[in-house]
């Protein structure tokens, strides 16, 4: 009777023990896996998700280029036919590099001066080869915003000089520009909203910043008393890829007295492509994305997009850069007048700055008396310096 009754409690406690158990048990099972869209009749979702996706690297928050790409995204929406997904990334370098290496990446904006500093540090193989260009874009001004003491270019020598993060123009751009006019300031690598602040402490002196003015980094900065933007001389040694421009009162009226003008020069930017062979799912992909880029530019030229998409040429040429295979297709057909070649766009820039200087506008009669000048002055200047 008494084993009878041990064996009876036993049990129970048994069962006790695993109904106790059981739960933690199943908590610390595995769950199972989420179905695949496959899995649950959604296989033509992802296709279709994909298969005319376009991914646009653009660059920083605080930067014009990727206010581009989401104006791109708006304008070239036509899913399923076409989507444009614009990308924060670090810039013009690292957009090259994200091009070449991240997967996703069929598109960026980059600038016109960094396939030659890729040639000359030789960190990209054959890089000329594997990257083309689609049009040349809008000019991104250098601007050069600094504290009270500093009068000139010459007065950063030694000082820290934020050239914003890694891979960005400002860094490129910025770096290539303060080697020719053989300044050499302490290159400090932030943020330069972060940059900014320090620049009140006095822990930097000044920041280089390269992007499309206006930008929000200083158009939405309160003035702090003293500190100015600095004059960037148009040297001999800047006329490869660099224009003279200037920044203006109308586009920081925060930070310039009405009327004031601030020389400086500006690169132009690239919308630039991989060099994918024509019969390739890539290259039909992005050949979609140039007929729908041309096709629709004029909506660019509207409000309430940057009013810098009226600066863009899209037939322009660009010097050291080979065109893409669709683009010159798409170009040839238009037939462009011949005043929009090789140039025109650095003629466009000086006629801005000259007027915004001035306040004066040419006649399209004088402009056009004066575009035959200047060409006449690029072609003496491209034989001079092939003789030389």
């Amino acid at each position: 009777m008494r084993a009878t009754v041990l064996m009876g409690l036993l049990a129970a406690g048994l069962g006790v023990a695993a109904a106790w158990v059981g739960p933690a048990a199943a908590q610390t099972a595995r769950a199972p896996r989420p179905a695949t869209a496959a899995a649950v009749g959604e296989g033509g979702k992802v296709q279709e998700s994909n298969e005319w996706t376009v991914g646009l690297a653009g660059g920083l928050l605080e930067g014009t280029n990727i206010r581009f790409a989401a104006e791109m995204a708006k304008v070239l929406d036509d899913r399923p036919n076409l989507r444009v997904l614009p990308m924060v990334t670090y810039g013009a370098l690292g957009n090259i590099e994200d091009l070449l290496y991240l997967k996703g990446v069929d598109v960026t904006i980059t600038s016109a001066d960094v396939l030659e500093e890729f040639v000359r540090k030789g960190t990209l193989a054959n890089i000329k080869n594997r990257v083309r260009y689609i049009c040349s874009f809008y000019i991104n001004e250098v601007h050069v915003y600094v504290r009270p003491e500093i009068k000139t270019l010459e007065d950063l020598n030694g000082k820290k000089v934020s050239f914003n993060t890694a891979g960005s123009a400002a860094n490129l751009t910025g770096g290539i520009i303060f080697d020719r006019l053989h300044i050499n300031a302490e290159r400090v690598l932030m943020n330069n909203s972060i940059a900014l602040e320090k620049m009140r402490s006095g822990e930097i002196a000044g920041v280089v910043h390269v992007t499309g003015a206006p930008t929000d980094l200083f158009a939405k900065y309160k003035p702090e008393p003293g500190f100015h933007f600095l004059p960037v001389p148009y040297a001999s040694n800047l006329k490869d890829y660099y224009v003279p421009t200037a920044l203006t009162s109308r586009d920081y009226p925060n930070l310039l007295e009405p009327g004031q003008i601030v020389d400086t020069v500006g690169v132009p930017q690239v919308l630039a492509v991989y060099n994918w062979p024509p019969e390739t799912e890539r290259y039909r992909r992005v050949a979609r994305f140039v007929e729908y880029f041309f096709k629709r530019f004029d909506q660019f030229r509207q409000p309430p997009f940057h009013p810098k998409w009226n600066e863009i040429n899209l037939a322009s040429s660009l010097p050291g850069w080979t065109r893409f295979k669709a683009a010159e297709e798409l170009l040839a057909q238009e037939a462009p007048p011949p005043e929009t070649g090789a140039g025109k766009q650095q003629f466009d820039a000086w006629m801005r700055a000259r007027a915004a200087k001035t306040g004066q506008r040419m006649t399209d009669e004088e402009a056009g008396a004066l575009f035959k000048q200047f060409q006449e002055w690029m072609k003496r200047e491209g034989s001079q310096s092939a003789v030389r």
